[in-house]
This record gives C-alpha cells, sequence and structure tokens, in this order.
C-alpha cells in the first residue's frame, strides 16, 4: 500500500509527465519509479490515470435510475443494456427495488425520451437526474460540435489518459501535432478538466445508496471514515452512496446506513458487471456520437 499511494501521489502531480521527467522533478530514483510504474500502473492493473470531462459542456445530463427486474433475468437485461453506450454504469442492487441501478447520460434534447427507455426494460422504475454536492447554481449545458474523432480521443483518455501521443495519433490516423492540438482545443473549450490519478485495490465490492428529501449534516462526521459520494436529485433531494467491503455484516450496516435516508438498496460490484461496464467505457463517446459528428445517436437506437 505504501508503493501504491506513493505511485498515486506522484501521478496526481505529474499526470502526463515522462517518468524521467517525474524523476528529475521529484528527486526520486529513476529505476525505482520504473519498477513501481511497471508493477502497478495500467488497465487491469491497480493505479490508473484517466481524464475527467465537463459532460454538460457537451450538452449531457447524468440520470440515476433505478429498475425492478425478476433476479433471474439480471444478466439478460444488463447485457441488453451493455449494447447502449448512454446506460454509463449497470450493477445488481437489492432495496426499495430489486434489480439494477443504472447511470444514464442523456442529451438533454433527449430528456423526455428516458421513460421510454427504462419501460423497455421494466415496468417498475424511478429515476433522478443529478448533480454533484454542493450543487453549482448556474449550469449551463452545450451541444457537441465536435467531429467523431473527438470523440474517439476522448475514450483514449478516458480509459488511460497516460497513453503515448504516438499511439494516440496512431489509433486516430492523425499527426502528434494534430493530437496535440485536439487535447488543446479540448481543454480551452472547457470539455477536458484535467486529470485524476486513481487507486483501484477492489476492496469495496458492495455500495449502498440512499436517498432522502433533506441531507442530515452529521452522515459526514458520523462516516467520516467511509468512503462516501453525496449528490444532489434534482426537484427531490439528495443520495448517499457509502461502499464498503461484503467482509463487513451487511444486516449491521443496513441498520447504520438507514438512519439517515428514507430510501435504501444495497449494490453488488460483481467481476462479471465490472468487466462489462469497463468494456463500455473504451467506447463510450465513440458510440455516442453520430459519425457524421452531428450531434448524438437516439438513446432508443439501441
Amino acid at each position: 500500500m505504501e508503493e501504491l499511494e506513493f505511485l498515486v501521489e506522484l501521478l496526481q502531480k505529474h499526470p502526463l509527465d515522462s517518468l524521467r521527467r517525474i524523476s528529475k522533478e521529484e528527486n526520486v530514483d529513476y529505476y525505482r519509479l520504473k519498477r513501481l510504474y511497471d508493477k502497478y500502473y495500467g488497465i487491469g492493473k491497480q493505479v490508473q490515470v484517466n481524464a475527467l470531462y465537463n459532460i454538460r459542456r457537451i450538452g449531457l445530463d447524468s440520470v440515476l435510475a433505478f429498475l425492478s427486474i425478476p433476479k433471474e433475468k439480471l444478466v439478460e437485461v444488463n447485457y441488453r443494456l451493455a449494447a447502449n453506450p448512454f446506460v454509463a454504469y449497470s450493477n445488481p442492487a437489492f432495496g426499495f427495488k430489486n434489480g439494477l441501478s443504472l447511470i444514464i447520460s442523456v442529451p438533454v434534447d433527449q430528456l423526455d425520451r428516458v421513460d421510454e427507455l427504462l419501460s423497455r426494460y421494466s415496468n417498475d422504475y424511478e429515476y433522478y437526474r443529478v448533480r454533484s454536492y454542493p450543487h453549482p447554481k448556474n449550469e449551463t449545458f452545450g451541444e457537441w460540435d465536435l467531429s467523431h474523432d473527438y470523440a474517439r480521443l476522448m475514450d483514449i483518455l478516458k480509459v488511460d489518459a497516460r497513453t503515448p501521443v504516438t499511439e494516440v495519433a496512431r489509433r486516430l490516423g492523425k499527426s502528434r501535432p494534430t493530437v496535440k492540438y485536439m487535447m488543446n482545443r479540448l481543454r480551452e473549450e472547457g470539455i477536458l478538466k484535467g486529470f485524476d490519478a486513481n487507486l483501484d485495490m477492489n476492496i469495496h465490492d458492495r455500495g449502498a445508496i440512499g436517498i432522502s428529501k433533506e441531507l442530515d449534516d452529521r452522515v459526514l462526521e458520523r462516516f467520516k471514515d467511509y468512503e462516501i459520494n453525496i449528490g444532489v436529485l434534482l426537484d427531490y433531494g439528495y443520495f448517499i452512496e457509502w461502499y464498503f467491503s461484503s467482509s463487513e455484516d451487511l444486516g449491521t450496516k443496513i441498520l447504520e446506513f438507514s438512519n439517515y435516508v428514507e430510501k435504501l438498496l444495497i449494490q453488488y460490484f460483481t467481476p462479471t458487471f465490472n468487466e462489462i461496464n469497463t468494456k463500455k467505457g473504451m467506447r463510450r463517446y465513440t458510440d455516442m456520437v453520430r459519425k457524421d459528428g452531428k450531434g448524438y445517436r437516439s438513446i432508443l437506437e439501441f
């Protein structure tokens, strides 16, 4: 863990720099750094650097949805949902809805189609437009006004932002200067917000999602030792997401968390669903944007 945290700290400060530059800037032995990097960094390993995007700038809204699905149909329905690039994540969930929890990126001009989309998979569902906490007061939505190649670039940087520019250029069929220009344009237009070095130790294979009309401020202090995520549900209230391990007693966790919310369910992060979510992320924007670059495909097309 000490080695992992050391590597993450360096990459957080220097997300795109070469190892030799990091070594020089931080006065770290290059061969030690390279050994750690080769051991821990990359797709399927513990450390990654991913691009962070402002999806509102490209006209996407975030929707949190919960569907009742019979247990025997969970995998079948999830594979159907996996074909839809607008469904960013899908996980089994049991509680106030028994079935699936979804995160969906919806073009703002297609929000009126969400009911039709979800009704294809369940006749019992609920969904909310969701925002980060605290909720930004002045939010505006842009639109997709770039070529399709920018969508492909965004997927590459989202999966592994440290992909060498030469490799990115090869995959896009562009020159290195063109790729650098495209990345700078994403930054200048406020789409690419930055890069995040993260540590994936697979220590959390459960998550509790609670929904409440009011936010109890004591929850942050009470669960300060947990990995916790708080969001705003537009026109409703708040959601609180706790992450924990299956080695912890589930009944105790439900009793703990339910004191602070009105609705509660437990998500299960399974290898099968994780693999599907990861593969989907490799072509997320590529498959959402029309090949001619003129806006998004329909969320009902898949």
